[in-house]
């Protein structure tokens, strides 16, 4: 029978929101990123035209990001940021969505609790979770009901998250807070020490982004023009960095990452880890895309790294496709059903007792 009820898939990131629409595809692809009133709380903007405000914001004026390190660090603010996304995926209906979220692989319950309720107060009928893991390896044409084992490592804004998954499940996984948030911190700090110089942000990201158009970094000689604020005299100054400047800036946040890869290959059982020998590990996320960076992992782990070739939308295209199946994921109905059970069940336990 025919539903007017939309589906939804949404891949809830730090750096980024990006939203599948049943039937349409990836709708939306904007930053995670709110402005609003200091003074009143209100909503400014959000997403592109709020990311066009940090760090040029006047004093009553706050741009945040409502997202840290995959979960929610601010509950307000991503609430509303959810539900001005839904609302510019799909129009204003009376008749509320389905909703799927995809969610780190190590997020804690009350991380995930918080999750499911922004969620329906931003206007979701049901909302459902899923792993980042199990929905990179469907984005990226994995069949994940195989038997064999799978490598996925997906390197988002806030979080890395590296997994093998057999038999639709995850076998073992780490997750860490190093990510892409961390590169372009560790661009920010290396700029600050070796120029005495600040930038922003967006300035270290677009340097990041830049990093990945160079075809050969050992043998090139182009430079990355840098602008910022001067610590010595406060003034605007520019500088100029090579691509192995740059590199040499990521290498402890890099090794981080090579060493959770390494950690979960390590731990993997012996047959799944013969299958990896052969299939080799997927690469997702905006951070996969690095110069160099599967080259690295694969001389630490010994096995093929590929990058996804939707390497930034596979996350939210496998959300999209889990659609099919959504009844089979747990949802926020359930999760309450099952909560309100298990309150009866220890107050019956205590009145036998007495």
């Amino acid at each position: 029978m025919a539903t007017l009820r939309r589906s939804l898939a949404i891949d809830l990131g730090t750096a980024s929101v990006l939203v599948y629409v049943k039937g349409r595809g990836v709708v939306l692809n904007e930053p995670s990123v709110v402005a609003m009133d200091a003074f009143t709380g209100k909503i400014l903007a959000v997403g592109s035209k709020a990311k066009k405000m940090l760090g040029r914001t006047p004093g009553n004026i706050i741009a945040t990001r409502p997202m840290k390190d995959g979960v929610i660090a601010d509950y307000n603010s991503t609430e509303k940021m959810l539900k001005y996304f839904i609302e510019k995926s799909i129009g204003k209906s009376l008749i509320r969505p389905d909703v799927i979220i995809c969610v780190p692989s190590q997020i804690t319950p009350v991380q995930k609790r918080a999750v499911l309720q922004a969620s329906r107060k931003a206007g979701a009928n049901r909302t459902y979770l899923i792993e980042e893991p199990l929905a990179a390896a469907i984005g990226s044409g994995i069949d994940i009901s195989d038997p064999g084992g799978h490598m996925i490592i997906d390197i988002g804004g806030g979080t890395t998250d590296v997994a093998v998954i057999a038999m639709g499940s995850i076998v073992i996984n780490k997750s860490i807070n190093i990510a892409g948030d961390e590169l372009d911190e560790a661009i920010m700090s290396y700029i600050k020490n070796k120029y005495n110089m600040l930038i922003g942000e967006r300035t270290a990201e677009d340097i990041k982004i830049s990093l990945s158009d160079v075809e050969d970094i050992q043998n090139t000689d182009k430079l990355f023009e840098i602008r910022g604020r001067s610590l010595i005299n406060g003034l605007p100054m520019q500088v100029f960095v090579t691509p192995l400047d740059v590199l040499e800036a990521l290498e402890s946040p890099i090794n981080e990452i090579i060493n959770a890869c390494y950690y979960v290959l390590d731990k993997t059982p012996p047959e799944i880890a013969s299958d990896l020998f052969e299939k080799g590990a997927i690469m997702t996320g905006g951070g996969s895309l690095v110069k160099g960076l599967s080259q690295r992992i694969m001389d630490r782990i010994g096995i093929d790294v590929k990058v996804s070739e939707e390497a930034i939308s596979a996350v939210v295209k496998g959300t999209g496709k889990a659609l099919s199946w959504i009844s089979k994921l747990e949802s926020d109905n359930q999760s309450y059903e099952d909560a309100r059970r298990q309150i009866l069940e220890e107050k019956q336990r205590l009145r036998r007792s007495y």
